[in-house]
């Protein structure tokens, strides 16, 4: 059996609980080397096969994986962060598919959750923004044409840009041309959990200026919306005392 393990955003006790017992059971980890703290590989057992993904192809994971796995052996597939997003998991299940491999999934804590909570932040503030959205700037991989910068700035919700730190000052223009206010709050958090985290508080138009202050080129996900400002928001309606809910009435 394959696992595609998500290993959360830094920290190596922000795994799961499910997620680091298949590591402990593994007889082999492929990690990605380039994101994946090495402290989660302490996990494995004295015995495992552990192999860095970041100085392979795709064909010599897959190598791996079928061969280990027709050896009888359990496998971990170990992904930074969430694998279901930005974790190229797709392309070698459908391999795996064609191979006839069983293979399951465990998910982790994706990085802008683990910046919020670094920030002590909420996405969804009722009269502020209801909706989240995570994106990307285009760059060696394009992003559809509808789905654009631009358009989706337009709906002036909450959002987490991935894979975009390098490309600041075009990703400021093109949020202001979308639809935000150079004045609207935003973050930049730097390897979000990790012992060195940074997070930079600035607005859209200053995103550039902050981030070349602090020198952040990459391994950052930059938060856009007034929920980072923590005002203006109206109290949930689930713990008011004149909401009835299925376990509780109406509180006069």
């Amino acid at each position: 059996m394959v696992h595609f393990v998500g290993a959360g955003c830094g920290a190596a006790d922000l795994i799961t609980v499910r997620g680091m017992k298949l590591l402990q059971k593994a007889d082999v980890i492929i990690y990605a080397g380039s994101l994946v703290n090495p402290q989660l590989l302490e996990y494995a057992k004295e015995t495992c096969e552990i192999y860095n993904s970041a100085l392979l192809t795709l064909d010599e994971v897959m190598e791996i994986m079928v061969l280990s796995e027709r050896n009888g052996k359990e496998v971990v597939r170990l992904h930074t962060g969430e694998p279901s997003i930005y974790g190229a998991v797709m392309e070698q299940m459908q391999l795996l598919d064609k191979e006839n491999i069983s293979y399951d999934s465990c998910p982790g804590v994706s990085a802008c959750f683990g910046a919020a909570a670094s920030l002590n932040l909420e996405y969804t503030l009722p009269d502020v923004s209801q909706t989240l959205i995570i994106t990307r700037m285009e760059g060696k991989t394009p992003v559809p044409v509808n789905e654009s910068i631009e358009s989706l700035a337009a709906h002036k919700a909450s959002m987490a840009i991935y894979l975009s730190a390098g490309m600041l000052d075009e990703l400021s223009k093109r949020l202001i041309n979308g639809g935000y206010s150079a004045d609207t709050p935003a973050a930049i958090v730097y390897k979000a959990s990790w012992p060195d985290e940074k997070k930079i508080l600035c607005t859209v138009g200053s995103l550039y200026e902050s981030g070349q202050k602090e020198g952040i080129k990459n391994l950052a996900v930059v938060l856009v919306g007034g929920v980072i400002a923590k005002s203006g928001y109206s109290l949930s309606k689930l713990y008011s005392p004149d909401f009835e809910t299925g376990f509780r009435g109406i509180k006069k």
